[in-house]
Order: C-alpha cells, then sequence, then structure tokens
C-alpha cells in the first residue's frame, strides 16, 4: 500500500507575508493579555491589569503595521485579510471583555453585555470581510467602514486602566453596581454595550 506523501514541514509558514507576522505578533500580545488577566484573578496583584491593557496596546500597534506593511509591499491576501480579523478578535473583542470581567464586572448581566459586546465584534468584522470589496474604490481601497471599527474597543481598555489606576475594581468600581431580579449589573458595563452597538451600526467611518 502506498502512504500518502506529507506536506513539508512548515509549508504554510512559508507561504506568510512580512505583513502577516505583524499581524500574528497582533494575536500574540492579545493572547498575552488574556494571560495576564488570569494571573490577576489569582493573585490579586493590579499591575498585572496594567500589563494587560499595555499588552492591548501593543497590539494596536501591530495591527497597525501590518497594515502599512502589506501596502507598502502590495502584498495581500484573503489568508492575510482573515488572519487579521482573527488577532483583532483576539485582541480587540475578547481581551478587553475579559479585563473588564476581571476588574469587577461579574454579575450575570455583565456578562450577557461582555459577550454580546463581542459577538458584536464578530459580526463587525465579519461583515467587513465580505464587504471590503464592495466599499472599494477604484483603486481597490476601502474608502469607509461600515460601524466603527473593532480597535476603537482600547478607548474602553484605557477606562479600565484608569480604574486600576485608581484603586476602583470589584466592589468599588465606577458608577457602583445594581442589583435587578436578583442579579448585578455595574451601569459602567453599559460602554461595552455602547461600542459593540456602534460596530454593527451602519455608522459610515473614513478610513484614514
Amino acid at each position: 500500500m502506498t502512504l500518502p506523501k506529507l506536506n513539508k514541514p512548515f509549508s504554510m509558514i512559508r507561504e506568510f507575508h512580512l505583513a502577516d507576522w505583524f499581524t500574528l505578533a497582533n494575536a500574540v500580545c492579545g493572547i498575552g493579555a488574556l494571560f495576564s488577566m488570569m494571573t490577576y484573578l489569582q493573585t490579586n496583584d493590579p499591575r498585572h491589569i496594567y500589563f494587560a491593557c499595555g499588552l492591548v496596546l501593543a497590539a494596536l500597534i501591530f495591527d497597525v503595521l501590518d497594515g502599512r506593511i502589506a501596502r507598502w509591499r502590495q502584498k495581500t491576501s484573503a489568508m492575510g485579510r482573515e488572519l487579521d480579523s482573527l488577532a483583532d478578535i483576539i485582541s480587540f473583542g475578547v481581551a478587553p471583555a475579559v479585563i473588564a470581567y476581571g476588574c469587577g464586572m461579574q454579575g450575570l448581566y455583565d456578562r450577557i453585555v461582555l459577550a454580546g459586546f463581542v459577538a458584536c465584534g464578530v459580526s463587525r468584522l465579519a461583515r467587513y470581510n465580505v464587504t471590503a470589496e464592495s466599499l472599494s474604490g477604484s483603486d481597490n481601497k476601502v474608502k469607509y467602514f461600515e460601524g466603527t471599527p473593532i480597535p476603537t474597543s482600547l478607548l474602553l481598555v484605557l477606562v479600565m486602566f484608569l480604574a486600576a489606576w485608581q484603586g476602583a475594581l470589584h466592589e468599588s468600581l465606577w458608577l457602583g453596581q445594581l442589583v435587578l431580579a436578583g442579579f448585578t449589573l455595574h451601569p459602567l458595563v453599559l460602554l461595552f454595550a455602547l461600542s459593540g452597538s456602534l460596530m454593527v451600526s451602519r455608522l459610515r467611518i473614513p478610513k484614514l
């Protein structure tokens, strides 16, 4: 019996463009932010919140650079676009939600809002991927975004960083908490509801 010929190791990696490595760095920063929040929940040391927020900022820098490098080298691909979306949902969707949860938004209503925020981010990225071609001009460049880009969640991360810096965590979280039908809602989490709503809106945002 003849065995099928195996692909050479790392053959997929050879297909990566330079920009794709920056996209992967974006994803690694997002994963690092998740690890930092897990460590915070174990140690209660707020420095790990700072690390998590800093890694989301680093992810944004890599996200900006990968686009610039792709345009500079004029090398883009469908795989690169999908890779970018997957990295973004980790760094600017899941990571901010986990940071908020770790900082004290742990009530049932909080979890529903945070899960909805991530779902909006996934939907926003999926819509962009399927409509990018129709939103492009004659030069094949996207002129505007529909809905706010998911990296704008960095503003939410900044809010959480400031809250941690001032010690406004858990019971001391800004705006306090409400108990509705026996379940907890921290009003601060409504910022995530607003951000998610803007991401899936039809609001046109010019692409810089």
